[in-house]
């Protein structure tokens, strides 16, 4: 009776900032860090009294946390109270069971609504997992004397425990030891919560998702309903309407990513007490979700890498209100800025599009000519091209990286323009470092920056000399890669010996 799901994490390479505005765009690539939900029944048995009081039991597991969670869902109004708890509670997956179960009283047909209520009356059995690649491990690493390389992370127990700063272990606001990568863990966590419970309560079907998407069909209805139930669910535990790129690409996997109109989400913002949430529900799944999305990934042969640089972290809510703030006070020169920044995200988009169609059209030319490539730094890639096709690759190689340049630029000025660190100047030292490596052919910072992880994006089997190098500069290597899959339905428990984890089955080059 167990369902599991499991949705990825994701690098925000292209739109920081840009993508909170329509109809502005970004590149979000999908990886293999997943988080897992599995849903199951709480009892074997229906319980009498939940029939007669109109309540079910419902119990939220979170192992790496040693946390555990009971609530009351009301069967009427389908509002969670708890009721008994061993740490702070998880508005994520709160409003993720509550509207999950609201959807599936809002699209079941009659004749289905008896077993939903069967399975409600059961009660509902909820673990979450996620990979280790969502958390920062680095302080333990060095802990123990290890390396700060892959092969170290690749040491630790999969979904390994996090544990909290002792002087803050009583009360609310109490926070990880371990410090989040910036993958985008809370948007993650809700998606697989949503799709296991609408699988599980017979919403959904995510069973033949692989065989749809092998089909190439561009709307899945099914993943449609995933992803409007877990935006809905993720704006209104947080407080706010935001882009929605982590969970559009926790659902649908690497894209092109143009947001929705905050409106369609009004009625799930305003609903007073009173406004029944099957009705809240049934209006966001009616509405006018005006999102875009074109599937999207890398080039073949290129891989992306991520870096730790143990600066700590920043604040994205606090980095974006700053910009919001500049653009008020200068409208004119940040509108100015988000346009050129713009150019340069279009630009470095359509390079990578016109790389990935040359290995299409002449793949052996192209993967002769990224190989060689791999071996040596930009300024001699065109001296290896032996034939038109190889020549245009490495001209539009060349492209991509001026582009990047180019957006790293617009970037630091929108940074001093706005007061924050976006990219400070030891995240610039390492990432001109890392692009004048062998066989790197991009190097960032994701998302909003600031002192989080770095990327690159390496050519052929150069990934392994990035990253001994930037173990030689104290930068941690993260065992991330892009997975350009979204949502998806697990055969097993991913703490099964039999399953390999994603921390476990990086294939180390």
């Amino acid at each position: 009776m167990a369902v599991v799901a499991s949705a990825p994490g994701k690098v925000l390479m292209t739109g920081g900032y840009l993508v909170l505005e329509r109809p502005n765009a970004g590149i979000v690539l999908s990886t293999n860090a997943r988080f897992y939900a599995i849903v199951k029944p709480l009892y074997d048995e229906i319980k009498p009294e939940s029939w007669a009081w109109g309540w079910t039991d419902v119990k939220l597991t979170s192992p790496q946390m040693a946390r555990e969670t009971m609530y009351k869902l009301s069967l009427k109004q389908l509002k969670l109270q708890p009721v008994s708890s061993s740490g702070s509670r998880n508005p994520f997956v709160e409003h993720a069971v509550q509207y999950a179960v609201a959807a599936a009283h809002t699209r079941l047909d009659k004749d289905k609504k008896d077993t939903l209520q069967t399975l409600l009356l059961q009660g509902l059995d909820i673990t979450i997992l996620g990979c280790n690649e969502f958390y920062s491990y680095r302080n333990q690493i060095e802990a123990r004397g290890l390396p700060l390389t892959p092969e170290s992370l690749a040491s630790l127990p999969p979904f390994a425990s996090i544990t909290f700063n002792a002087e803050e272990s009583t009360g609310e606001t109490r926070k990880p030891e371990v410090a989040k990568t910036g993958l985008g863990s809370s948007a993650a966590m809700t998606t697989a919560v949503v799709a296991a419970l609408l699988h599980y309560l017979g919403v959904v079907n995510l069973s033949s998702l692989d065989e749809d998407q092998l089909q190439g069909k561009k709307d899945v209805v099914d993943l449609d309903v995933v992803h409007v139930i877990a935006q809905t669910a993720h704006c209104i535990a947080q407080g706010k309407v935001g882009s929605g790129f982590d969970v559009s690409s926790a659902v649908y996997g690497s894209q092109r990513y143009i947001r929705f109109s905050p409106e369609v989400l009004s009625s799930a913002q305003f609903a007073g007490m009173a406004t029944p949430l099957t009705e809240v529900i049934d209006d966001v799944l009616k509405a006018k979700w005006d999102h875009e999305r074109t599937k999207f990934s890398l080039p073949p042969l290129m891989t992306l890498l991520l870096g730790e640089p143990g600066c700590g972290g920043s604040s994205t809510p606090s980095m974006v209100g700053a910009v919001k703030k500049w653009q008020r006070s200068d409208p004119q020169g940040s509108l100015e800025t988000w346009r050129r920044l713009s150019e340069g995200n279009s630009a470095l988009e359509a390079h990578l599009n016109t790389i990935s169609k040359l290995a299409e059209r002449h793949y052996n030319a192209y993967e002769c000519i990224i190989n060689a490539c791999s071996l040596l730094p930009a300024e001699k890639w065109l001296e290896r091209a032996n034939e038109p096709t190889q020549t245009e690759t490495v001209k539009e190689l060349l492209g991509a990286r001026d582009a990047m340049l180019r957006i790293r630029y617009q970037m630091r000025k929108m940074g001093e323009a706005a007061g924050i660190p976006i990219e400070p100047e030891s995240q610039s030292q390492l990432l001109d470092a890392t692009m004048n490596m062998e066989g790197v052919l991009l190097a960032g910072i994701p998302g909003a920056g600031g002192f989080d992880a770095v990327f690159a994006v390496t050519l052929g089997a150069s990934c392994n000399n990035v990253t001994q190098a930037w173990s030689s500069l104290n930068v941690l290597a993260m065992l991330v890669r892009e997975d350009p899959d979204g949502v998806s339905l697990e055969n097993n428990d991913p703490r099964a010996k039999e399953i390999t984890t994603a921390v476990s089955s990086i294939q180390l080059e």
